[in-house]
Formats: structure tokens, C-alpha cells, sequence
């Protein structure tokens, strides 16, 4: 099975998904609540790839790998950081209005980032790399966001049946990929399985950390601690495997790694902000 064949529908009808949960105005937030977004924008755009980095260089990672890692770090958000956000009990407003700017803001970043830190070790197809994020990432949004604004029940509609599909058509993505490349995985998980963890970790704690300092509120903390962590997957894999831009199944290796950790670790962080959440209204009681 050709996992490109998977992939690149699974990522456009997520993205589509994501869109049909937009509206003009989640991308107005900045404008009203400017440090919270800003603050988000920088542990997604600037604090996850400057830690990607520093783990290459500690791990001494393959480069194919280091490239790969780097592309998970660099493709924040994604639709199901909203319903983690929800879950955690954190503000969902900041949550929709990070991944839609993200998803806008990452068609520059994205290669930008790419070809500052691993241009020298491989090359970058950066129109390609372009197109391909303008098409399968951004298209779909504003595909969503127009069927909502014209059908607003049917969207609605919609929006359930392809939430309730997006996790498993990712875990779906996922064990194909590690059927498929599992030697390739085998022979570099002890190292890359160590530096995706503490990626996942050192990105929520700079999360909560940026959080705390620009003193936001607990709701806004938890939200940024899922949105710095929660990376979108589907894309980065996408990007590796499409033969219009890496052509390299390899590439994809760190974000199959980081698709399997990050459900778990973030599963058990959402079990824990339910668990006070719970025990704060106990108390109140």
C-alpha cells in the first residue's frame, strides 16, 4: 500500500474539518486579546523549532531523521488540539484562533524555518513545498469556512461525523506508516524516541512557562501547554511522503514517533487537568 494514497486525503479532509469550525472573526482575536495569541504564535513558531534543534545537536540524530524531526516542529496545530482544549477545560476561543492563524502563518514560516536549520543537509523543494501547503492546508480551511457561511446547519452536520473520524483516521495514518517503515523505526527509536518525548515535554512546559511569565490565566495556560505541544502530524507526514516535495517516506519517521507519543502524553495531561478541575469544584462544594 502506497501511504501517500492515505495521507493526502486524510490531511485535506481534516483541514476541511478544521475550516467548517472557523469563522472570520477567530482570526480577529489578535486584535482583541493580543498578548494570549502572541504569546502562542512565539512557543509555536519560535520556542518548538529552537527546541527541535537543540535536541539534534544533543542526540547527534541522523540527519534524514534531524529533517524529519524538524518538519514535525515546524507544522503546529491542527483540528484536534481544539477538542484536547475543550477537554483540558481550557479556553477554546484561544485555542481556534491559534490554529487558524497558525495554519495561515506557517505557509512563510515553514520553509523559512526549513531552510534556516536543515538547508544545508538536504534540498528543500521550496516552491513545491509552498503549493502543496496552499493546496492541501489552506484551500480545504477556506473551503470549510465558505460551506459554513453559506450552510451553517449542513456544517455543523458535517463537523461531527469528521471530528468523531479525525482520531482514528490518524492513528489509521500512523500504523500504516509504521507497518510500512517499522525497520526503519526499529534502528532509530532509541535515540529518536528519547528526543520526541522530551520534545513533546520541553514544548509543554515552554508552553505553561510562556504562559506563566506573560501572566496569563490557568484556562489560557492550559490551552497554550496543547497548542505548544499538539503538533499537526498529517502535514508533516504529508509534506515527507508526497513525491511533489520530499518524496521520502524516511522523513515521515519522527512524526509517526511523535503522532504515537504525543496522544498518550497528551491524553494523560488532559486525565490530569480533569482530575483538578473536578477536585477544584469538590473543594468549592
Amino acid at each position: 500500500m502506497n501511504p501517500v494514497l492515505i495521507v493526502i486525503p486524510i490531511l485535506t479532509v481534516l483541514m476541511f474539518d478544521l475550516g467548517l469550525e472557523l469563522r472570520p472573526a477567530d482570526f480577529s482575536l489578535l486584535r482583541r486579546s493580543p498578548r494570549a495569541v502572541m504569546v502562542g504564535l512565539c512557543g509555536q513558531i519560535v520556542l518548538l523549532p529552537a527546541v527541535a534543534l537543540g535536541l539534534i545537536w544533543v542526540f547527534d540524530i541522523d540527519p534524514v531523521m534531524a529533517v524529519g524531526l524538524m518538519l514535525i516542529a515546524c507544522s503546529p496545530g491542527g483540528s484536534s488540539s481544539n477538542v484536547f482544549s475543550a477537554l483540558a477545560g481550557g479556553d477554546v476561543a484561544l485555542s481556534v484562533s491559534l490554529t487558524a492563524l497558525s495554519s495561515v502563518i506557517t505557509l512563510i514560516t515553514l520553509p523559512l524555518i526549513l531552510s534556516f536549520s536543515v538547508g544545508s543537509w538536504i534540498e528543500l523543494p521550496l516552491g513545491s513545498l509552498i503549493g502543496q501547503n496552499i493546496v492541501l492546508a489552506l484551500l480545504p480551511v477556506f473551503a470549510g469556512m465558505a460551506v459554513r457561511a453559506k450552510l451553517p446547519a449542513a456544517a455543523s452536520r458535517i463537523h461531527v461525523v469528521l471530528r468523531r473520524m479525525a482520531f482514528p483516521a490518524l492513528m489509521l495514518l500512523a500504523a500504516v506508516f509504521f507497518v510500512v517503515h517499522h525497520r526503519t523505526i526499529s534502528a532509530n527509536f532509541s535515540t529518536l524516541g528519547p528526543a520526541v518525548l522530551l520534545l513533546l515535554c520541553l514544548s509543554m512546559c515552554g508552553g505553561a512557562a510562556l504562559a506563566a511569565i506573560s501572566g496569563l490565566v490557568s484556562v489560557q495556560r492550559r490551552t497554550l501547554v496543547i497548542e505548544v505541544g499538539m503538533q499537526n502530524s498529517a502535514q508533516a507526514i504529508a509534506l515527507a511522503s508526497s513525491p511533489l516535495v520530499f518524496a521520502d517516506d524516511s522523513l515521515a519517521v519522527p512524526a509517526i514517533v511523535y503522532a504515537l507519543l504525543m496522544n498518550v502524553v497528551l491524553l494523560a495531561y488532559v486525565g490530569l487537568c480533569r482530575y483538578r478541575l473536578r477536585a477544584a469544584v469538590g473543594t468549592a462544594r
